[in-house]
């Protein structure tokens, strides 16, 4: 189990990774990057196979962005949960 000190500092990421993925600006700029990669990529020529590729993957790299700040947020909600039993405990 992890320590006081070490749940407080995951539930404060935790806190910060939702209000970022909440962000209209972080919305916008994960929209706005998918947007242009696709468009890229279907306009790209059929043999330029290695450009298709590397914007292919960049638009799944967006997802695991994504991905991890939703993992930092369910973190921070087990170490709230955590914290909670914590201070139950310490009564």
């Amino acid at each position: 189990m992890a320590t006081e000190v070490e749940n407080t500092r995951k539930a404060a990421r935790g806190a910060q990774a939702q209000a970022l993925l909440e962000s209209d600006i972080f919305k916008e700029a994960i929209k706005s990057l998918h947007d242009d990669y696709i468009s890229a990529w279907k306009i790209a020529s059929v043999k330029d196979v290695d450009g298709k590729e590397r914007l292919w993957q960049a638009v799944n790299i967006l997802g695991k962005i994504t991905d991890h700040i939703k993992k930092v947020i369910v973190d921070g909600k087990l170490a709230t949960r955590d914290l909670s039993e914590i201070k139950t405990l310490k009564r």
